[in-house]
């Protein structure tokens, strides 16, 4: 089967999927944007064992994505982005196309290529845009707002109810799927990076770095205003006095920029900012951290999983998240003990939950046993593979 996969995002449990459909003997495209500077991607580049089968196609707009411009991108970097994937489309000539971690905009553009070639486009849904729009849009331009949130839910809808298969990451996108008469498939989402085992806590990023012999709470991943980004400076302010304790965030974008600002403003030498790092070394940072922290903001509700967390599950590390409790990660975490979860609005638990996971190594062990144990029942690539092929069959691929 040739397979054509576009991720928008390239996030690194994605092309794992390819490369793992590839491994299985099919002819793969893997498809994502070049110009995203917020968001960590994944190996999105030639393996030396990987196949000649094994295709990269990185779309090139020719400028920065910035995801807070969202008229430019709205108007201008989705239609020009959703055209490259419809040229990579013509170009592979692939049996199927799964397309997903894009705005409806976008896959129209994929969705149209494929009915050119009268060939199955399977939608993956990580988010629902319209669900978000109407949640953001009219607090922020009214009655505009208002219209505007109406028009992405209609977009979106009409185009989920042309798909000719679909995956949702999670059963609660189901009820709001309200055009698409098909079979829907729940795969949730995964952590790439097993690896052999869980690295040591000492190891060869954490030395360079110098946070080996310091205790550590990282964040690692995109962080937007929406995030609440104020949650981290709180937990930096929180252990200021503990010389060996740092705050770790390793990121880019105008979530980086508040932190830069409010490190300098209150003296904070414990807010340790980075930049993103090779994906190589991710399963090294992850290991340093005594604490991996993960955020997602209080409107994304059940719809969005935010896939640092599940690559955090792959460390063996204790987990606290400040997410709203009813999203499937906060789930996974807390019915597993993982980690601790607090809402994200509220700070002063938020704190007093990093400082009960620093004050108690024992806990945070358990924590990470339980999580790597979770990771490693659930994350077999191999079989996740094999359901994608059978949405794809039941689809019409062939």
């Amino acid at each position: 089967m040739r397979i054509l996969v576009h991720d928008y995002a390239g996030h690194p449990f994605t092309v794992q999927l390819s490369r793992e459909f590839a491994r299985m003997g099919h002819e793969v495209m893997h498809v994502f944007s070049a110009n995203l500077t917020s968001t960590p991607q994944g190996l999105n580049e030639r393996l030396p064992d990987d196949p000649d089968h094994f295709h990269l196609r990185p779309v090139d707009i020719g400028r920065t994505i910035r995801r807070q411009s969202y008229v430019k991108i709205l108007l201008k970097d989705d239609p020009d982005h959703g055209k490259g994937v419809q040229s990579a489309i013509h170009e592979f000539q692939p049996d199927v196309v799964l397309s997903g971690n894009c705005s409806p905009t976008v896959n129209q553009f994929v969705q149209s290529a494929c009915w050119e070639l009268a060939i199955p486009f399977v939608y993956w849904v990580q988010d629902l845009y319209g669900h978000s729009a109407n949640a953001i849009l009219p607090k922020k331009f009214g009655a505009a707002g208002s219209l505007a949130a109406k028009l992405v839910d209609w977009h979106e809808q009409w185009i989920l109810g042309k798909s000719d298969g679909m995956v949702v990451i999670a059963d609660a996108f189901k009820p709001h799927i309200r055009k698409y008469s098909g079979q829907i498939e729940v795969i949730e989402n995964w952590g790439p990076s097993l690896g052999e085992g869980v690295l040591p806590r000492k190891n060869e990023w954490a030395i360079a770095n110098g946070f080996a012999e310091t205790r550590n709470l990282i964040y690692s991943g995109t962080i937007g205003m929406k995030h609440n980004p104020e949650l981290l400076v709180k937990v930096a302010e929180a252990f200021r006095e503990e010389s060996d304790v740092r705050m770790v965030v390793i990121s880019a974008g105008i979530g980086m920029d508040f932190l830069v600002k409010r490190k300098e403003e209150l003296g904070l030498e414990n807010l340790v900012l980075m930049g993103f790092q090779s994906f190589e070394v991710v399963p090294q940072i992850q290991a340093s951290a005594d604490i991996l922290v993960a955020i997602l903001e209080p409107d994304a509700g059940v719809f969005s999983v935010p896939s640092k967390v599940l690559a955090y599950l792959c460390a063996g590390r204790s987990l606290l998240l400040g997410v709203p409790l009813e999203n499937l990660s906060s789930r996974i975490v807390d019915e597993n003990g993982a980690g601790l979860v607090v809402d994200p609005t509220d700070e002063v638990g938020f704190v007093a939950a990093a400082r009960r996971l620093m004050g108690d190594p024992a806990m945070r062990d358990e924590m990470g046993v339980a999580a790597r144990g979770y990771a490693e029942r659930t994350f077999d690539v191999s079989g996740i593979a094999g359901r994608f092929l059978e949405v794809f069959r039941e689809a019409g691929a062939e």
